[in-house]
């Protein structure tokens, strides 16, 4: 079992609180060249090398987490993920001051800094939805200098020679420009795009390997019809809606009920009115 209590590092006199690593059951499958790129940019070739700080781009639900972390695992690398949000700040990113239950202060490390520590892979998901401010504090950690600065902690935290860092992007739901001096950090830019319907299937599969054939076969041809025309219907929408309908047949065992018309309802309530023009 994994040992809850919490880990400790002193640093400059300074103790920091740990966090924990995600864990999780991602496997990546299929568009095995995105992979081989985002592995290629974390590689070190020389001992003046550093890794790079590849941005994974797309559009929600394409599985750019996903991605990043069966890199991180095919690596043997923990994984630490840090959600990012508007209101996200540099001691949130960074370091946080908390008070302890003796009424003293204690730091907290982010699973972004928790990484750096540790040798560990860093995902910051969704990381343009940040303001400047916060990409401002990541700047130096993400040029040659490998460092961050808590202003909170009076702290310079180097990286481990063995972390890791990217972040996705959805390209269509960008909040915050992002700083130019922050872009030519961000490099590769690896775009993720829809998979082929055979990848599809087998995504969904892998989600839902109790799902009837029906159900897979028909999701998918719906999202391919979407994709064609461009929508932004991704496989995390076709998992919904096929775990949906596989529930609302259960619930009808025994009923004479079309399983065609259940997926159409399941297509309405999961998306809305706009995507039945997809359906079959």
């Amino acid at each position: 079992m994994k040992d809850e209590h919490e880990i400790k590092v002193t640093l400059q006199g300074v103790e920091l609180a740990l966090g924990f690593p995600d864990e999780f059951s991602f496997r990546w499958i299929g568009q095995e060249a995105v992979m081989e790129q985002l592995l290629a940019a974390w590689m070190v070739i020389d001992k003046d090398d550093i890794p790079l700080n590849p941005r994974l781009i797309g559009k929600p639900g394409v599985g750019k987490t996903t991605l990043a972390y069966a890199a991180a695992k095919r690596l043997k690398k923990d994984v630490y993920i840090y959600q990012c949000t508007m209101d996200t700040r540099p001691e949130d990113l960074l370091i946080t001051p908390v008070v302890d239950k003796n009424g003293g202060i204690r730091y907290v490390a982010s699973s972004l800094v928790t990484a750096m520590i540790q040798g560990g892979v860093a995902i910051l998901d969704e990381a343009n939805r940040m303001s400047e401010k916060a990409w401002a504090s990541l700047a130096p950690l993400l040029d040659t200098r490998r460092y961050i600065e808590s202003i909170v902690a009076g702290l310079k935290v180097s990286a481990h020679p063995d972390f890791r860092i990217c972040v996705t992007m959805n390209d269509d739901a960008s909040t915050f420009e992002i700083p130019e001096y922050i872009h030519s950090r961000l490099q590769p830019q690896i775009y993720l795009e829809f998979p082929e319907a055979e990848e599809e299937k087998r995504i969904l599969k892998e989600n839902l390997p109790f799902v009837d054939e029906h159900i897979m076969e028909y999701v998918v041809n719906f999202l391919q019809k979407a994709h064609q025309a461009n929508e932004s219907y991704t496989i995390r929408d076709g998992i919904n809606i096929a775990r949906y309908a596989a529930k609302r047949l259960k619930s009808l065992e025994g009923k004479t009920e079309s399983p065609d018309n259940l997926l159409r309802e399941a297509v309405l309530m999961t998306l809305g009115d706009e995507a039945l023009g997809y359906v079959l």
